[in-house]
């Protein structure tokens, strides 16, 4: 009489567990991490720009603190990643009543996946590059809020000085925020290589 061999083959159990359905692996961990610090980072910022600074100008400009925030994680997440998150987060931007209306959804987008190619593109992953990208990018979105503001008849003309002080105060708050910003980007590694 021949014995059957038993099979090495066990078939998946069909309950589920509740260890199981949530189980992360450390890599995803550090990832969910590294996001949940940008979305209170932006936050925060959003939080800062609108109860504090709002209330200060200088010259009739402020910061965009939001913005700047926006534009260097998008520069320093690369464009495959980049590119989702800006469309996300500056919708988001827009709903949370601080944005100057729903162009600065598409302003946002197009500007910040410009710089990021850009700066893909022609130049090495560095400090200056990333911050000299984020800031063309947001010179080159106030110059488009004035023109959008300029076309619907939001502003006037001699307003242009106010936008370019914006974006002058804006590169400047950009400096020590790269720092914090690129070291929660470092988190869990990059997701793309140059």
């Amino acid at each position: 009489m021949l014995r059957r061999k038993q099979s090495d083959f066990k078939p998946d159990s069909q309950k589920i567990s509740l260890p199981k359905l949530f189980h992360t692996t450390q890599l995803q961990r550090l990832r969910l991490a590294k996001w949940g610090l940008y979305i209170l980072t932006l936050i925060l910022l959003l939080t800062v720009q609108d109860v504090i600074l709002s209330r200060f100008r200088f010259f009739g400009a402020t910061t965009d603190l939001a913005v700047c925030g926006i534009l260097l994680m998008t520069v320093i997440e690369g464009v495959d990643v980049g590119s989702l998150f800006v469309l996300i987060t500056s919708t988001l931007y827009y709903f949370s009543g601080s944005a100057p209306g729903p162009y600065c959804i598409a302003l946002l987008s197009f500007i910040g996946i410009a710089a990021t190619l850009i700066r893909q593109a022609w130049l090495r992953r560095t400090k200056l590059s990333i911050v000299f990208s984020a800031g063309a990018a947001l010179t080159l979105y106030e110059l488009g809020l004035y023109i959008v503001g300029m076309a619907l008849g939001l502003t006037r003309w001699d307003r242009i000085f106010s936008f370019l002080l914006t974006a002058a105060y804006s590169w400047a708050v950009m400096i020590p925020l790269y720092s914090l910003i690129n070291k929660i980007g470092l988190i869990g590694g990059t997701t793309w290589k140059e």
